[in-house]
């Protein structure tokens, strides 16, 4: 029997469309990981966990450091417009998980910065899909970090900790981005 091969398009739709949910999925799950999982959960605040020696952060940090990479993905996979879909759907997500004011700091948060990861990503990801993916990642976690922790808590106390959290992330992200890259480049599929 022929086996049967996955053609360049539907693997890209495949990966697509995991990226979209997974992408989906951050900021909820960052959400009530800040409310409910850490090795300190501060009264009235937020769960912490370390991120370094003597270095905390609010235990949703890694899920959106998760999400800047993710979103890198998704918009390699699907293109500019599944991308924008997906942050206003996981900024709308956010919403059935966390109180009010949570959800307001931690969207508006979402929307700055994954829009300025996208204004570093587009214009360089078709030549430089690693630089791209680093760079936006950067510019969204220092974005992201400012944005949430004066909304959510009026300081910017953790952000030592929410800038490492989130680029430990994007570090151990590297293998996957420079296997799909290699990959990619194997079998002849481009950005979409």
């Amino acid at each position: 029997m022929p086996k049967e091969t996955i053609t360049n398009e539907t693997r890209r739709w495949l990966e697509g469309a995991l990226f979209f949910v997974l992408f989906c999925l951050t900021v909820p799950a960052a959400n009530w990981l800040i409310l409910n999982v850490g090795t300190v959960c501060t009264p009235n605040g937020p769960c912490l966990i370390p991120v370094a020696p003597n270095l905390m952060a609010p235990s949703g940090v890694l899920m959106v450091g998760a999400g800047l990479v993710l979103r890198d993905l998704l918009q390699r996979s699907l293109g500019l417009g599944a991308a924008v879909a997906a942050i206003l759907i996981g900024a709308g997500i956010s919403g059935l998980i966390a109180p009010l004011s949570l959800v307001t700091a931690s969207a508006t948060a979402y929307l700055i910065s994954e829009f300025a990861d996208l204004a570093v990503f587009t214009p360089l990801h078709e030549r430089r899909f690693v630089a791209a993916v680093i760079a936006s990642s950067v510019v969204g976690l220092f974005v992201d970090s400012i944005v949430f922790l004066w909304l959510a808590f009026g300081s910017l106390d953790f952000l030592a900790g929410q800038v490492v959290g989130k680029a430990w992330m994007v570090l151990f992200s590297l293998p996957l981005i420079l296997f799909l890259r290699r990959r990619d480049e194997q079998i002849g599929l481009g950005p979409a």
